[in-house]
């Protein structure tokens, strides 16, 4: 092994000198330090993909003496990612001693329970199921891979020749077998019986690699990643081609993102027949090779070979059978030929199911596809959230990448329909999903806020983020937005610029969040402006604006969304934020309140006629919203101080003094109403919350 920083041309080299040196001789910050750098390349190993180890001697709290400890990424973590709290600290020798009552392949199960029992640090994260793979190894630092390279060695028809043309004598190799302490056992042998290798590759599995410090396990695993991936571009030229040529044309760039945004809502709906998901798209030029190849009608039904793979996209993916012509507009004839391939899919799913199951298999999974292939288009995924779907859709990427090496170098091989379903239905990898954290009220569901670059807008974006909703933020102002949507955690919001006045940037704002999201189930529109005047000084102009963007822009919006909400059949909810003034008759406000009063009308007759479809239409009647909101920054407020006979300072208190509550009213307040009918009012539709602390005048009779 060299000590180099040297350039990979496969893999990034991202060892910083300088900032190892400033973790100095802190051997698991330097672990983490590498953990976190092999993470960030996905060529090396995807999100939650892999483990990495290090061992340290530390004092024994009940003995005081010197000790070795093994400290491992715990279950469930993600090594890019990594810190000391997703980590678990183990008596490396306790661990090794779990030989002397290992019972065999029938005792893994107990075994996992019993690594509780090894543990050293009380923080520690609940170990994983590869803690043995690492703990009967000697080496102090230790790296467990996913690197599509070594997969697609590891899954090659041939995979220990493979092995050995590659990297001779000084790599080892295991066949396939399901993680777990006798997978460790099988590490050891290997290594017993052929001292002095560098690493072992796990058979359809992946990659372990080491060394005694930090730096060269690193540059240990980016050398053997670097001679897999060297020899396989190397098989690839010999070839000539990869998946047997192309079979199917691509469609142009534009062309298939307009067929993309057209059809997710249709594919969420379909793939949400048991619970809502979440869609994401991807036509990268990996995916276009693999689902326009002449080979995909063979490799796909093979399923993926890497359990990590496979955990994430299902065994295998749905092909659709559509064709780049099929006019995707047609939503009745599109349906009609997506709902059998859909069906089909759930019914072999629920066969392999069947076949597989033992008497105490876990009851069966959602049936529907993570992985939707439309050849000449791209590659759809769906899943409970959009970081979920992302890295389905990365992994089917990494089976892409796997499956082209394989075939280079021999044939991809696939694992045994029995062996995955163990895998997917292992009693252990149900308890982690039973760990996971209770998904929140708003899960699942895409909200698209108008006027969301700030004021009310951004509070009702904040506050449906907040209660796990996916959200698109559209307003008229960019610089607006991109402030907005940096509060924002990635994966769980984008944006749109969009003018509420003009059908078509309606249009392109919802197929940003069908192409971000895979559709809407909830529109708030609170883009609005107030102009307040006499009726004498109210011109034509102000008319028609307040016309044009809070009933005009509200027409044209539910429009559109009613004919996505459709195409999932999923139901859906349309908030409309209009104004107390919409109720009360007041003075120098007849366009304004005009304006708001045809909004809350608008929502009783969508709500009428809309009912049928399970879409709910609510209006949320904000009053005297000054601190924090846009329209009170303009000739809006002097109109209402004039109207009053105050100046602009007194308005807060005028406003607070005159309700019910003497409360002053804030743009989270208006968020609060909005969330109380998608979130909790689930059977309301036709009504109108004030939020106005109070307004006798404004009560709904």
């Amino acid at each position: 092994m060299k000590n180099t920083t040297q350039k990979f041309k496969h893999v990034d080299y991202l060892w910083d000198k300088k900032r190892a040196a400033a973790l100095g001789d802190d051997q698991v910050a330097l672990f983490l330090y590498r953990s976190n750098i092999l993470g960030a390349d996905l060529r090396i190993t995807n999100y939650g993909g892999g483990n990495t180890s290090c061992k340290t001697v530390e004092k024994d709290p009940l003995t005081n003496e010197d000790v070795e400890i093994m400290w491992i990424k715990g279950s469930g973590g993600d090594i890019g990612t990594l810190t000391k709290a997703g980590i678990a600290g183990l008596y490396t020798e306790r661990l090794r001693d779990l030989k002397k009552v290992y019972g065999g392949l029938e005792d893994e199960d107990r075994m996992v329970g019993l690594f509780n029992h090894c543990i050293y640090d009380l923080d520690s994260k609940a170990p994983s199921i590869d803690t043995p793979l690492h703990g009967l190894l000697p080496f102090k630092h230790i790296d467990h891979l996913h690197p599509d390279a070594l997969i697609a060695v590891a899954a090659a028809k041939d995979s220990e020749k493979v092995t050995k043309e590659i990297w001779g004598d000084t790599m080892g190799w295991v066949p396939w077998q399901r993680p777990g302490f006798d997978l460790g056992l099988q590490l050891e042998k290997c290594l017993n019986d052929n001292p002095g290798i560098r690493g072992i590759v796990l058979g359809s599995h992946g990659l372990f690699t080491w060394g005694d410090t930090s730096y060269e396990s690193y540059v240990n695993s980016l050398e053997v990643i670097e001679m897999a991936s060297e020899y396989i571009e190397k098989k690839i030229k010999e070839k000539g081609s990869v998946f047997g040529g192309q079979k199917v044309k691509s469609l142009p760039k534009a062309e298939r993102l307009e067929k993309a945004a057209l059809l997710m809502p249709m594919l969420r709906g379909l793939c949400s027949s048991e619970a809502r998901m979440i869609g994401h798209f991807n036509d990268n030029d990996v995916v276009l090779e693999y689902i326009n190849s002449n080979d995909l009608e063979r490799l796909a039904p093979m399923g993926t070979s890497c359990p990590d793979h496979f955990l994430r996209t299902k065994i295998q993916p749905l092909v659709l059978d559509l064709g780049t012509e099929a006019d995707i507009n047609d939503t009745e004839e599109i349906l009609k030929k997506l709902k059998p391939s859909f069906e089909k899919y759930r019914q072999e799913y629920k066969d392999y199911y069947e076949t597989c199951k033992k008497d105490n298999s876990p009851a069966i999974r959602d049936t529907n596809p993570v992985i939707i292939i439309y050849p000449g288009v791209g590659m759809f995924s769906f899943a409970k959230n959009k970081q979920t779907t992302r890295v389905a859709n990365e992994f089917y990427v990494n089976a892409i990448n796997v499956m082209r090496g394989a075939e280079a170098m021999t044939a991809y091989t696939s694992l045994p329909r029995q062996e995955a379903f163990d895998i997917e239905y292992w009693l252990l990898e149900e308890a982690k999903l039973s760990r996971m954290p209770k998904e929140k009220p708003l899960s699942r569901k895409i909200a698209l806020v108008t006027g969301a670059g700030g004021g009310i807008g951004k509070a009702i974006a904040d506050k449906l983020a907040a209660e796990g909703a996916n959200i698109v933020l559209t307003d008229i102002a960019e610089d607006r937005l991109k402030e907005a949507i940096a509060t924002y955690p990635s994966d769980t919001a984008s944006y749109a610029i969009c003018d509420v006045t003009k059908s078509e940037s309606i249009t392109a704002a919802y197929k940003k969040a069908c192409l971000d999201f895979g559709g809407v189930d909830i529109i708030v529109h609170s883009a609005g402006l107030a102009i307040s005047k006499p009726l004498e000084d109210t011109t034509d102009k102000d008319w028609d604006i307040l016309q044009n963007v809070l009933v005009k822009g509200q027409f044209d919006l539910a429009k559109q969304a009613v004919a996505i909400m459709r195409q999932q059949n999923l139901g859906g909810d349309i908030i409309h934020i209009a104004s107390k003034n919409g109720l009360v008759s007041g003075p120098n406000n007849v366009a304004y309140g005009t304006a708001k009063a045809a909004q809350q009308h608008m929502t009783r007759l969508l709500a009428a006629e809309l009912g049928g479809d399970h879409i709910r239409v609510n209006t949320v009647n904000p009053d005297g919203v000054i601190v924090g909101s846009k329209i009170w920054e303009g000739d809006w407020a002097e109109g209402r101080a004039k109207a009053y006979g105050i100046s602009v300072e007194e308005l807060p208190a005028h406003y607070a003094k005159r309700n019910l509550l003497n409360e002053i009213i804030y743009p989270k307040d208006i968020a609060n109403g909005v969330f109380a009918f998608v979130g909790v009012l689930d059977k309301s539709t036709g009504n109108i919350i004030n939020v106005d602390g109070g307004m006798a005048n404004a009560f709904v009779r």
